[in-house]
């Protein structure tokens, strides 16, 4: 039986995700002004329509697991590029799987969609792709479907504790 709350209770949660992101964001020294977009911005495309980007600026954050470990690990990837996951999996010491989204929403807080690259619920893993560092200002997902923030790429990696790398997949 639905008695209405249910809509109710997902906005809470959701609105305490994205003022995570916004209290990670303060904790780190980061200063970011939190868009509701009013639309979806899961994929990179739709954020950049939105945001007034390249779909190069845009941050993707990408939770894969460790094989063995079940460890969970943070990718940030250009919007334009594809993850490697040979890389990614030599920089985790482990092979890696795609995350049940379940999982990384009870561990991480954040739905998929909405992963931000700070504000997680643990300390998780992080790595960067080395060519996010080549532009003013990049746009990352914060903690919403339709939530967004611009910041400065070394900032933002600096925030994440995400170490640089060549990730991106070639071609």
């Amino acid at each position: 039986m639905n008695d209405g709350n249910d809509g109710g209770h997902r906005k809470q949660a959701i609105s305490s995700s994205v003022e995570r992101v916004s209290e990670a964001a303060r904790d780190a020294g980061l200063d970011i002004e939190i868009r509701r977009m009013g639309a979806s911005t899961r994929t990179a495309e739709e954020a950049a329509a939105l945001c007034g980007s390249t779909v190069a600026q845009i941050v993707k954050s990408l939770v894969f697991q460790g094989e063995q470990s079940g460890k969970l690990y943070l990718f940030l990837v250009s919007g334009a590029r594809q993850l490697d996951i040979a890389k990614a999996g030599s920089l985790a010491g482990e092979p890696l799987k795609r995350g049940d989204p379940r999982h990384i929403r009870d561990v991480t807080g954040f739905a998929i969609g909405g992963v931000s690259p700070i504000g997680h619920l643990i300390a998780i893993p992080a790595f960067a792709d080395e060519t996010l560092l080549g532009f003013d200002r990049v746009w990352a997902a914060a903690g919403a479907h339709d939530a967004v923030f611009a910041a400065e790429p070394r900032a933002l990696l600096a925030a994440a504790g995400a170490t640089v790398a060549d990730l991106a997949a070639v071609g």
